[in-house]
């Protein structure tokens, strides 16, 4: 089967601070802003990329108890409701100029015990980034 993927979703709770991050910080190109206000889903990509990430308002889900969304948005504030994982061939410059801008910083570049180097920061809606070594 030939199958790639297209794009994967990320909640945000503050759309501009989360272009900040992605844009600004990370460098990669806004594809889609669709929407006004935290009601906006925008599509961002590293620049060349044929996959995406598409920043969402959570618990957008129909059907969902006022108490499903509380967890959920609880959930993404401490950092284990959603998560990515990048690659990198320059951890060290990427780790340097995001935490020059401000990004929440988890853990610094170190080998793990599974032998990958990577380090972890969150993003503005609180959501984990992991940044490896390519």
């Amino acid at each position: 089967m030939d199958i790639t993927i297209d794009a994967t979703f990320l909640p945000h709770t503050d759309p501009d601070a989360s272009l900040a991050f992605y844009r600004d910080l990370l460098g990669w190109e806004v594809r889609a802003d669709v929407g006004r206000g935290t009601m906006r889903w925008i599509t961002v990509a590293p620049v060349g990329s044929a996959s995406s990430v598409v920043l969402e308002p959570p618990a957008m889900a129909e059907g969902l108890t006022d108490a499903q969304r509380t967890a959920i948005t609880e959930m993404i504030e401490n950092g284990s409701y959603a998560f990515i994982n990048l690659a990198t061939p320059d951890l060290d410059g990427v780790f340097d100029k995001l935490q020059a801008g401000g990004a929440d910083v988890l853990q610094e570049p170190a080998v793990q015990p599974w032998g990958v180097r990577n380090c972890v920061f969150r993003d503005p809606a609180g959501n984990t980034v992991r940044i490896q070594q390519a």
